[in-house]
């Protein structure tokens, strides 16, 4: 199975500032690690619920990928699954959708408009 589409969690106003200057360099933890950050799918709610938990000010942005999708790598990360990273700047044009979405206290995922992935 090829995945086409994967997930970024980030900051409503980070990504405000990325569309306008049309690039995404990543969040202050992804420029530590040198890549950013994604995940898939099956993924993706667990990522909300260890790192975004109780965070309101969110969107979720649906990322496509294609065979030449720049810097993307799939490597080993939690209990050695794979996961998508881009090591280097992520162009908005490559995102099809960003909903807002908010992480309650307890982890689960709440996107705004009541659509699911």
């Amino acid at each position: 199975m090829t995945i086409t589409q994967v997930f970024k969690l980030v900051d409503r106003a980070e990504w405000e500032a990325a569309v306008a200057a049309g690039v995404y360099l990543g969040s202050a933890v992804d420029r530590a690690d040198g890549y950013i950050h994604l995940s898939t799918r099956d993924q993706v709610a667990e990522t909300a619920a260890r790192h975004y938990r109780g965070r309101q000010d969110l969107l979720i942005l649906t990322v496509d990928l294609a065979a030449d999708t720049p810097g993307l790598r799939w490597e080993p990360s939690r209990g050695g699954a794979l996961f998508p990273h881009i090591h280097g700047p992520l162009s908005p044009d490559r995102v099809s959708r960003a909903r807002s979405l908010g992480v309650g206290d307890d982890g689960r995922m709440a996107i705004a408009d009541g659509s699911d992935l």
